[in-house]
């Protein structure tokens, strides 16, 4: 089988962190800006960054519908922090304007975990995930209040939900790709080469 081909949204946040994770995990990683790239893709990461602002930026660069037709379709997708913000059906505490791409059953509040100077890093063990916790960095990270009976909860943080599934949507509250522990992402791009046969 050939290499996958994942894109990863390239309109805030941490982009180059996933970009390198992706490479790192087999897979052929490329910035996603535009609706004719996002059609070249087998896979999406939707990164960390600040979920109004990639809102924002999607509706801008046209991206948004073309966005949530490819998820609805069922585009293997990735988010992480702001990207899982993104991947919810519905926010608690949106932001005036703020829209989701949805695709995960889930309710999320924002900032759960606090604000940038209470961010923190912890070991966090990941359903799928094999050989131990994977180390998770909370950086004004979310948490997943409720989700629905399609939604598979993965892992779980000091009694809230950090990490859910659903079919080929992923989506964790930290950040897996600044800690040079690529499982996470391995993980993922076995959902796309799965999602592609």
């Amino acid at each position: 089988m050939t290499t996958p081909v994942i894109g990863v949204l390239a309109l805030q946040g941490d982009v180059r962190e996933h970009l390198i994770a992706l490479a790192a995990a087999d897979a052929v990683a490329r910035p996603v800006r535009r609706p004719e790239e996002l059609a070249e893709v087998d896979g999406l990461v939707v990164p960390g960054g600040e979920s109004t602002t990639i809102s924002k930026l999607a509706d801008l660069f046209g991206m948004t519908e073309p966005l949530r037709a490819r998820i609805a379709e069922g585009l293997p997708v990735y988010g992480t922090c702001a990207g899982l913000i993104m991947l919810a059906d519905k926010i608690l505490d949106p932001r005036s304007g703020q829209e989701t791409l949805g695709g995960i059953d889930m309710i999320v509040r924002r900032n759960a975990f606090g604000r940038q100077n209470e961010s923190f890093e912890a070991r966090v063990d990941v359903a799928g995930v094999d050989g131990g916790p994977v180390e998770g960095v909370f950086i004004r990270a979310p948490w997943v209040e409720s989700v629905g009976a399609a939604a598979e909860v993965l892992a779980e943080y000091d009694g809230h939900i950090v990490a859910v599934r659903q079919g080929n949507a992923i989506a964790t509250s930290f950040h897996p790709e600044l800690t040079g522990d690529h499982r996470v992402h391995a993980l993922f791009v076995d959902m796309v080469r799965s999602a592609r046969v």
